[in-house]
């Protein structure tokens, strides 16, 4: 699996084509140099996968009860849009209309990148979503970091 990191300001052009930063090249394993795997994401934006982490998250939906609708709906929306696209020789990558219009792509964008996935998005929607303040993040972390491998500074698990 791969690992990325960074953020990437970046442009879309005319005909849906954005050039991936040297930083981020750098960064894409030699054996997915020529093609990812790019969908639709949660919060309006895109997600470039390497083909081996395209397959691990699709692999996750094969425990879904197919004989379930809720199930059937979500994989048929996760599924929904993905498009192999070729990286040309200028790091550039093609990006499918339909995905443009569900993005909203248009002249500025970010590419964000964390773990084992590359977000794209429209930059006016990325500033949007991380509009939030200290005391919100402070809270968020608390809530979702908080309570894991906590260790005390002194033996006994008291705080001074």
């Amino acid at each position: 699996m791969a690992r990325f990191i960074g953020e990437f300001e970046c442009k879309i052009d005319n005909k849906g084509r954005i050039i991936l930063p040297a930083k981020l090249r750098a960064q894409i394993p030699d054996k997915d140099a020529k093609t990812m795997v790019i969908n639709r994401g949660f919060e309006k934006c895109l997600v470039l996968y390497t083909s081996a982490d395209w397959n691990m998250e699709t692999e996750k939906l094969q425990v879904l009860n197919d004989f379930n609708r809720t199930a059937r709906k979500f994989i048929r929306q996760f599924n929904n849009g993905a498009n192999i696209v070729a990286i040309d020789a200028s790091s550039r990558i093609n990006i499918p209309n339909n995905l443009i219009d569900y993005a909203s792509l248009s002249g500025d964008i970010i590419i964000s990148c964390y773990n084992h996935k590359i977000e794209i998005w429209d930059k006016k929607q990325y500033e949007k979503e991380l509009e939030f303040d200290d005391e919100e993040f402070s809270r968020m972390a608390e809530e979702l970091m908080g309570g894991k491998n906590l260790q005390s500074s002194d033996t006994n698990g008291k705080d001074e």
